[in-house]
């Protein structure tokens, strides 16, 4: 776990100021995984590293949200010997496209660069539970949720990092004027 923060620290991913999460909350910290995901053999690593969890599960796919989990998503099904999927949104809800498809025989795992509340892997959740797939598991590299998500379904990350995060309207680096950055993918 140290050798994984280390890694975004290394690679200027972990970030520092005043940031809007694609949550809608605040925080002082923030994890910008396409800073690591840029390199292509530490992403390897890292997705070598998470789909050991994953062998015995029998991945057919793994599909992630776009953005944050199409990189995750590929280099995991590489590992896994799978087929690499994302979903995005169309008209504000998460959706196979671009002729990606799942059945009832398929053993799916769910991926996620960073976990914060879930709701992006929630959504993913019911776009592959409305096509009969089993869902096997969810993964992350980072998971910063303050409390624990419960997808109904394992939930496997790299590293836990604890960030505090704020309503804006109980914001203190709202409160002290600082500039907010909206850094996320929504």
């Amino acid at each position: 776990m140290p050798q994984v923060l280390k890694i975004f620290k290394d690679a200027g991913a972990l970030l520092e100021g005043h940031f809007l999460l694609s949550s809608g909350l605040h925080s002082r910290q923030y994890l910008q995984c396409a800073r690591v995901l840029e390199n292509p053999q530490i992403t390897a690593r890292l997705c070598e590293q998470l789909a050991r969890g994953f062998k015995k599960d029998k991945i057919s796919a793994v599909i992630g949200p776009a953005m944050g989990g199409i990189i995750l998503a590929y280099e995991l099904a590489r590992a896994l010997g799978a087929r690499a999927l994302f979903a995005e949104r169309e008209s504000g809800k998460m959706r196979l496209r671009r002729g990606f498809s799942l059945s009832p025989k398929d053993n799916v795992l769910i991926c996620e660069d960073v976990i914060t509340t879930g709701g992006s892997v929630s959504e993913v959740i019911e776009a592959v539970k409305a096509t009969g797939a089993e869902i096997r598991a969810v993964c992350s590299l980072a998971d910063r949720s303050r409390d624990k998500i419960d997808f109904g379904v394992r939930l496997v990350s790299l590293i836990k990092l604890e960030f505090e995060t704020y309503r804006s309207d109980e914001c203190p680096l709202c409160k002290q004027k600082i500039a907010l950055t909206k850094p996320g993918s929504r």
